[in-house]
């Protein structure tokens, strides 16, 4: 393995998000803090507890995975996709390095990234609510597993896009209302019966209610199919993308 090539990609990107400390750091803690007060004031002083959480600290599960998984598929589809705009992809892919090697480059640093965010974003909360986290090794675990797993479908919405308006397509249309209307910030157990059938199709949901276990210890779907659902989400994406790039998809042609 060419562990030099590998750390070349990763710190160049890293590197990246020293360059943009406000649209990389600042911009998601100053959002997170606006949920905070929009949310936990206005919305808060009507609902003072859900499934015997104080509403404030009910919604920061779902603040975090929301700002987890819009982070970690931008890092990831921008990180992929500028060296193709540039041209410059033609040089990684001219150097001793394998596919496997340039896609752990890149979501590695897609994923660090997140990960550092949602770290930032619950020591924010803290400012603001009562927290405390009941399964911690849990939580970290499925922190880690999301952020690899969106930092691999940013990475293929990254070799998919031809251009801007495309890169920005599936996570302002497709994933932002999904999380959203995955109970990022209600229960499921709040709506008609109708639409919490329809929820249950939002995979969105498994994410967030597995999230919130691992703080609160309750959910609106069992722990064990929503760590299914992540782990099928992971597979679904690795096999795309080793697909892609055995074929050279928008790459190589």
């Amino acid at each position: 393995m060419n562990i030099q090539g590998i750390k070349a990609i990763y710190f160049h990107e890293m590197d990246r998000m020293r360059r943009t400390i406000f649209q990389s750091i600042l911009s998601p803690l100053i959002s997170t803090s606006l949920y905070f007060v929009v949310f936990g004031a206005a919305i808060g002083s009507r609902i003072s507890e859900v499934s015997g959480v104080n509403y404030g600290s009910f919604i920061v599960p779902g603040m975090i995975m929301l700002t987890l998984l819009t982070q970690s598929i931008s890092n990831s589809s921008f990180g992929i996709y500028f060296p193709k705009f540039t041209g410059t992809i033609y040089e990684i892919l001219a150097a001793p390095l394998s596919s496997f090697e340039i896609i752990l480059g890149f979501v590695g640093a897609a994923a660090t990234k997140s990960l550092i965010i949602g770290l930032i974003i619950i020591g924010t909360a803290g400012f603001f609510v009562d927290l405390y986290i009941m399964h911690p090794f849990i939580m970290l675990f499925l922190l880690v597993l999301t952020s690899i797993t969106f930092s691999l479908f940013g990475f293929i919405i990254g070799y998919w896009a031809d251009n801007f308006e495309k890169l920005q397509l599936i996570p302002i249309l497709i994933i932002s209302p999904l999380v959203f209307l995955g109970g990022s910030f209600y229960s499921i157990d709040m709506l008609p019966e109708f639409w919490q059938k329809v929820s249950l199709l939002n995979p969105v949901l498994y994410l967030v209610s597995g999230f919130r276990w691992s703080f609160y210890e309750i959910s609106d779907v069992s722990i064990y199919v929503s760590l299914i659902t992540i782990f099928s989400i992971l597979i679904i994406c690795i096999a795309i993308i080793i697909f892609s790039f055995s074929k050279g998809y928008k790459i190589k042609n």
